[in-house]
């Protein structure tokens, strides 16, 4: 069995035969693989001549001579081609190899070895390659035993891992990876080992010897086999994917930042509250960015301090001695619900070294890197400290229109990855992105607080009062947002306990239908002082309306001398521009007179009033609407209604009737229905009528005035007629002593005596007719008298050598308001006085009596 080999020789891999040569020269001894080499069995082989039987015949010659040379006593190596014996035979060429021998009887012999050279060449070949492959690959190659040992290693593995390819025979893979690295590199190999099955793209993460950042490996494993098939070994294919991994890191960085941007413009600034715009940016940065994070915004700007830039942020001034108060807005963990327990001293405040807590008024010493980031605008990186869990910060303004409205700061704990310069963009971004939202916020209200200081300029502060009424009134707002609208009401109070009732509504909602409201009603209320009749008031204010949509809210035409100019290119814009704003408005005016209980309706395109007499249902007042204000061409016409003691009225916009589910005529039969109780306190009556209604609110303005009727009692009005003659006036001082000692007013007999001997004096001497003299006692003293002359009085200064022309400058300086108004057969003059309160009357001075003269 010598010629057999054991799993795993050279021999699995090369041809090699060996037969011998007698002393004749002829094969005596032909071995097994000789058969299989040259395919002739040993029975045809022994006995022939080798030269004759195997080389060819130019060959033959020379082959003898090499014979005959080997029997004498020489070795010989060499190539010897050959050919098969038979008619198809084949062609080869083996290397011999003859060694001289001898018989037992002492004759010369041979013994020759043959390789077939196609086998070698081709294990030359694939060594060569594998060689050029294994040492040449700019890869790292290494080959693992069946005990897990390197058994080889090529030169770049060497390169990565240090020293030369040799030096790691031996090795295992402890000594190249971490601990959970290398058991599972372990495992791997086992199971490539038992299974045969390949292992493609193994991620593995370590550090190269003197490398101190990790490195990433892709590994390839595949199972090694001898040529008997058997299994002797893993071999691995490792390449360096660091820059692979950081640019994949990257691109999901960014993806990540612009997922972050895209959320942020989603969800920061859906609200125009300063601490709800800071809880948004926090939301979208934790845990998505950060670990932690904190909201700082300026106390100036949150207290609505009006001062200009730079008083709470500007990037040009901030306090000399650290930074400007700042309130903790917003905070969010990813880590704890609590804040920090340490901070870094260089984020640390002023006398505390916690951070502020939520809502916390703090400032940042002047040299501390988020004082820097609040002064100059720029971000700073504020590392941890051993004593904390916080690993780095970064500290960014808020930077919006030049102006820093604060500081937000994001925390990443030990263990997360550090900020890069994408974060610090990233960071800024979100902060500016949050500022503008912040500062349109803090725009918006200040814009807001001066809507609603208009809003509430213009209507009536209180609770209104009247003689004769008592008054509830509601005021909703359609925008909550701005909590401005067009709808008004007033309360007006004119002479002779008489009061203006005013209901209207601008078309249109917002600031600009507030403007046009607060012109309106200004005007009412300075043509109400005029004491016109309600439809010239409504006609007056039709010219108003249309003024408001004219250039410079006049309806004139504008000239020179009485000729027309050519208006310039700018003044045509200017007309367009003002001609396109067209207000319009609806309006109903009341005026009743507590003493006759009698009220008196105009009405501009509004809604009906109601009125609800004590047990009778609710009705709609049939007071002929008119076109709206701003219209123009069409008189106003006017109604007067009796109303009975404790009768209720009720004015109201349109908002709190109709909207866009239900038609009008639903929505006032539903206010004459929840009008069942009108014996109710009136505060409980609005609210009642609001809860009642679906009114919507939200979509239009609601202005609701109610008003029961509580007119004065018999006893507090005085009235006589007085003949038009010289003694009238002292019956009518007579009058008026014994109205005021019947009414316990003795303090005000005297001062009422001279009043009154004054106007009714004036009457005989300017008036016409008969002359009415009237008391009236509510929270005031009103006297009245009345004449059919049309002339006004006039006030005016006397001077020295005149003997008359004071008394009207008496009645000035004595009551506490005079003046006179039209009536259809005349006019009236009138003063008010006080009613004593218990206290002294103050004396006048010396300046108002000398006033007269």
């Amino acid at each position: 069995m010598w010629q057999s080999s054991p799993p795993g020789s050279i021999y699995d891999y090369i041809r090699v035969a060996s037969f011998s040569i007698g002393p004749d020269g002829l094969i005596e001894q032909w071995s097994r693989r000789a058969a299989g080499l040259f395919g002739i069995a040993a029975d045809e082989a022994v006995g022939k001549d080798p030269v004759e039987a195997f080389m060819p015949s130019e060959l033959r010659t020379d082959g003898h001579r090499r014979v005959g040379e080997i029997l004498d006593g020489k070795e010989w190596t060499g190539l010897v081609p050959f050919r098969m014996p038979g008619a198809d035979a084949v062609h080869g060429l083996a290397e011999l190899y003859v060694m001289p021998s001898e018989t037992g009887s002492g004759e010369r012999a041979a013994l020759c070895i043959v390789v077939d050279v196609r086998a070698l060449r081709r294990i030359e070949t694939d060594l060569a390659a594998s060689q050029a492959i294994f040492g040449q690959s700019p890869f790292g190659f290494v080959l693992f035993g069946t005990d897990f040992t390197v058994v080889r290693a090529n030169q770049r593995f060497a390169t990565v891992f240090g020293g030369q390819a040799d030096d790691h025979r031996g090795r295992t893979v402890d000594d190249y990876l971490a601990r959970p690295e290398a058991e599972r590199l372990t495992a791997t190999l086992k199971r490539v080992l038992e299974t045969g099955e390949s292992v493609t793209d193994l991620q593995l993460v370590g550090t190269a010897p003197g490398d101190a950042e990790s490195r990433h490996w892709s590994m390839n494993l595949y199972r090694v086999h001898s040529g008997a098939g058997r299994p002797v070994g893993i071999a691995g294919l490792a390449t360096d994917v660091t820059r692979r991994h950081i640019a994949a890191r990257e691109a999901a960085s960014a993806r990540r930042n612009l997922a972050l941007l895209n959320e942020a413009s989603a969800r920061i600034g859906n609200s125009l509250d300063l601490e709800t715009t800071a809880r948004e940016l926090l939301d979208v940065a934790v845990p998505g960015f950060c670990d932690l994070a904190s909201v700082d915004l300026y106390q100036g700007l949150l207290t609505g301090d009006e001062a200009p830039p730079g008083s709470w942020g500007s990037l040009r001034q901030e306090p000399v001695g650290g930074s400007a108060e700042l309130r903790r807005v917003a905070f969010a963990s990813a880590v704890s619900d609590a804040l920090p327990v340490t901070v870094p001293d260089s984020i640390a405040t002023e006398g505390h070294t916690d951070p502020p807590a939520l809502g916390a008024v703090h400032r940042y010493p002047f040299n501390s890197p988020c004082a820097i980031a609040l002064r100059t605008g720029q971000v700073k990186n504020v590392p941890g400290d051993d004593r904390g869990f916080v690993q780095s910060t970064l500290a960014v303004p808020m930077v919006a229109h030049d102006t820093v409205v604060g500081l937000v700061q994001f925390s990443r704990t030990k263990g997360s990855e550090p900020f890069g310069e994408r974060d610090r963009a990233l960071a800024t971004e979100l902060a500016a992105r949050a500022a503008v939202c912040i500062d349109n916020a803090r725009l918006y209200r200040r814009e807001h607080e001066r809507a609603l200081i208009l809003q509430r300029s213009l209507l009536p502060p209180g609770d209104p009062e009247a003689a004769g009424l008592d008054i509830a009134c509601r005021y909703l707002p359609g925008n909550a947002a701005t909590e401005v609208g067009g709808d008004w009401f007033d309360v007006i109070e004119l002479p002779g306990h008489r009061t203006a009732l005013v209901v209207g509504d601008v078309m249109g909602r917002g600031l600009r239908a507030a403007v046009a409201m607060g012109e309106l009603r200004t005007a009412v209320r300075t043509l109400a002082l005029l004491d016109l009749e309600p439809a010239e008031v409504l006609s007056a204010l039709d010219e108003v309306a249309r003024g408001l949509g004219t250039p410079g809210g006049s309806t004139a035409s504008d000239g020179l001398g009485g000729g027309a100019q050519w208006p310039s290119r700018a003044s045509h814009k200017s007309r367009d521009a003002d001609l396109s704003e067209v207000y319009l408005a609806t309006c109903v005016y009341a005026v009743y007179d507590s003493v006759t209980r009698r009220c008196t309706f105009a009405n501009a395109g509004h809604l009906p009033p109601v009125v609800v007499e004590p047990g009778e249902p609710a009705l709609l007042l049939d007071v002929p609407p008119g076109m709206p204000l701003g219209v123009g061409g069409e008189p106003f016409e006017e109604v007067e209604v009796e109303l009975k003691e404790g009768a209720l009225l009720a004015l109201y916009t349109d908002g709190l009737v109709e909207s866009r589910d239900h038609p009008l005529d639903e929505g006032l039969q539903a206010l004459r229905n929840a009008l069942v109780e009108p014996a109710l306190p009136l505060e409980d009556v609005c609210d009642h009528v609001l809860a009642t209604l679906d009114t919507r609110h939200g979509e239009d303005d609601i202005a609701l005035l109610m008003a029961r009727i509580q007119g004065l009692p018999s006893d507090a009005v005085g009235d006589w007629q007085l003949p038009r003659e010289p003694r009238s006036v002292g019956r009518a001082r007579e009058l008026a002593r014994s109205q005021l000692i019947a009414w316990d007013l003795d303090d005000l007999v005297d001062t009422t005596e001279l009043l009154v001997s004054e106007l009714v004096t004036n009457a005989l001497r300017y008036g016409e007719s008969e002359i009415r003299l009237r008391l009236l006692r509510d929270r005031t003293l009103v006297c009245e008298v009345w004449d059919a002359g049309l002339v006004q009085p006039r006030r005016r200064r006397a001077r020295d050598t005149d003997e008359g022309g004071r008394g009207l400058q008496l009645v000035g300086l004595l009551s506490a308001a005079w003046g006179s108004r039209r009536t259809p057969r005349g006019k009236t003059v009138w003063f008010e006085l006080r009613l004593p309160d218990g206290q002294p009357a103050a004396e006048r001075t010396v300046e108002q009596l000398l006033s007269m003269f």
